[in-house]
């Protein structure tokens, strides 16, 4: 629709002009304009008067009315804010900032120590980064704290960490936080190590050749040891040449361990590929107790004794007096030792299904070309070669003994149920592992001195303790979304500067899905939608 000037010629030559609205219509194949109303006289809405009329049509159109409210409006920038909101809060809730505000006093840095590495801490669960992608990444982000902050801060924090007193003072303040006389000491320790490669050369004395759980033999390395608590919670980091072995890593970091912390009895969990025989009974020299997963499939021998022993599967407890679900314990012993076999009911369903599926498949396959069958391991482990292949079901029902169930030894006196629940806690050291060597990404490593890389293992080691203590307070809380949700959600907060005829405004962006949660989870409530910068 549009306006439309009509104009008539009076008999005595004058004329007079009407204002009319109108539309578009096709008749008959033919476009027409339709007079949807008269105005009137067109001289009636000279000035003011029209005016009016339009500001009052204007009110019936959302697109106007945006123009209309945007007038004197100017937005300059939207950065990510969400997240550093949250770990920031968390860094100063575990004192870190006093801590580091502490240890700077007499010093002769001139900027701050706390919030030079609160940036770096955030860039590693943000956006990992090189120090120089550091500041490029603190141009999308929303910190004002930060915007002093220079390249050569960064690397300066980091020399002034790099000291082990310094960062083992930090470890020490973390763990002894929250610590009081009826819970002061680590009665379990989980530890265990890995390697992370170089791909240069790497500092001398650091940079070595070792055994590579990198599958890169051929990468100089170093080895990390993670040392945690069973609730998930990080206590300490070592960093090794990269040719060390593991009971010399193990030794090492426990002996640190136990002059710097309460130790009330230490037991090494490992997975059975990476500890030899030989290294078990080196730490049963020195005095430290074990639990190891066994290969329960392909020690056959051991496992068919296990598996033939009687007895009823125990139901596990947890600490808080609940039952675990989807685990059952059995205690076996053979030769004087021990061994714990741990029944998952719900995996032990999953194996069925998936063996039925297979052999379902196998058994059409075989009936059309059994030949092809040869090269596929997931259909020879049930079958009977010969020239004419079939389904050996003696193999079958030998597998179906291996449902859900995996097999642990030790040289703990713990009960059988707190041996499960122990070698269960070691997924969070490998997840540790993983997350500083992927999600925090430990590697690459840009620096080349030893007390740089150093350094920057512990500015991981940091911001993954953060991490774990989100997870933990997220769970307390009864946040019921998972981890990565909540902080996808997080990162969804952005602020927006507006200028508004003149004068700046700070617009925070709505919360969407779980973000709540973490606000919620840390007693903190999110910052105003609208907050004045001048």
């Amino acid at each position: 629709m549009f306006v439309r000037k009509q104009t008539f010629r009076n008999k005595d030559g004058s004329t007079r002009t009407y204002l009319q609205i109108v539309e578009n219509v096709r008749v008959n194949g033919k476009v027409r304009q339709r007079t949807v109303a008269n105005l009137g006289r067109a001289e009636k809405f000279i000035g003011a008067p029209l005016d009016g009329l339009l500001r009052s049509l204007a009110s019936f159109s959302q697109k106007l009315r945006v123009i209309d409210a945007a007038e004197g409006i100017r937005a300059e920038w939207a950065r990510d804010w969400g997240p550093l909101l949250v770990w920031h809060r968390l860094f100063c809730d575990l004192g870190l900032a006093e801590e580091l505000e502490r240890m700077q006093k007499g010093s002769r840095l001139s900027f701050s120590l706390a919030e030079a590495l609160f940036l770096m801490v955030a860039n590693r669960l943000c956006d990992p980064q090189s120090k120089l992608g550091i500041m490029r990444w603190r141009e999308g982000i929303y910190w004002p704290q930060a915007e002093g902050l220079e390249l050569q801060h960064l690397y300066r924090a980091l020399d002034f960490i790099s000291s082990q007193e310094r960062y083992k003072r930090i470890e020490e303040h973390l763990f002894f936080r929250d610590r009081n006389l009826f819970s002061s000491g680590l009665d379990l320790l989980l530890l265990d190590t890995t390697s992370s490669y170089f791909t240069g050369r790497g500092p001398h004395g650091l940079a070595e050749y070792g055994y590579s759980r990198d599958k890169r033999p051929d990468r100089r390395q170093m080895v990390i040891a993670v040392a945690m608590e069973p609730g998930g919670i990080p206590v300490s980091h070592h960093v090794f040449p990269g040719s060390t072995a593991d009971p010399v890593a193990f030794r090492q970091a426990i002996s640190d361990l136990g002059a710097r912390f309460p130790l009330g009895r230490v037991v090494v969990v490992a997975d059975r590929g990476c500890v030899s025989r030989k290294n078990l009974d080196l730490l049963s020299q020195m005095g430290y107790a074990w639990i190891v997963g066994r290969r329960l499939r392909s020690e056959r021998r051991l496992s068919s004794e296990v598996l033939s022993r009687g007895g009823r599967y125990a139901r596990v407890v947890d600490g808080e007096g609940g039952e675990v679900e989807n685990l059952k314990v059995k205690e076996v012993i053979l030769g004087g030792e021990r061994y714990i076999l741990c029944l998952n009911p719900e995996e032990a369903k999953r194996d069925r299904e998936v063996r039925r599926a297979i052999l379902s498949d196998l058994e059409e396959k075989l009936k059309k070309a059994p030949s092809s069958l040869f090269g596929n391991s997931g259909y020879r482990r049930y079958l009977k070669l010969g020239k004419r292949p079939e389904i050996d079901w003696g193999k079958v029902k030998e597998d179906e003994r291996y449902d859900g169930k995996w097999l642990l030894s030790t040289t703990s006196d713990l009960p059988a149920q707190e041996v499960a629940l122990a070698y269960k806690g070691l997924w969070m050291v490998e997840r540790a592992f993983r997350e500083l060597k992927s999600s925090l990404e430990i590697r690459p490593v840009y620096h080349f001195t030893e007390r740089r890389v150093r350094a920057h293992v512990f500015i991981c080691f940091l911001a993954f303790h953060l991490e774990c203590v989100l997870r933990s307070r997220l769970r307390a809380s009864g946040c019921e979304e998972p981890y990565l949700k909540v902080m996808q959600d997080l990162g969804k907060i952005r602020a927006v500067k507006l200028d508004l005829e003149g004068r700046p405004w700070l617009v925070r962006t709505e919360l969407e899905g779980s973000a709540h949660a973490a606000f919620s989870a840390l007693g903190m409530r999110p910052p105003s939608r609208v907050i004045p910068l001048s």
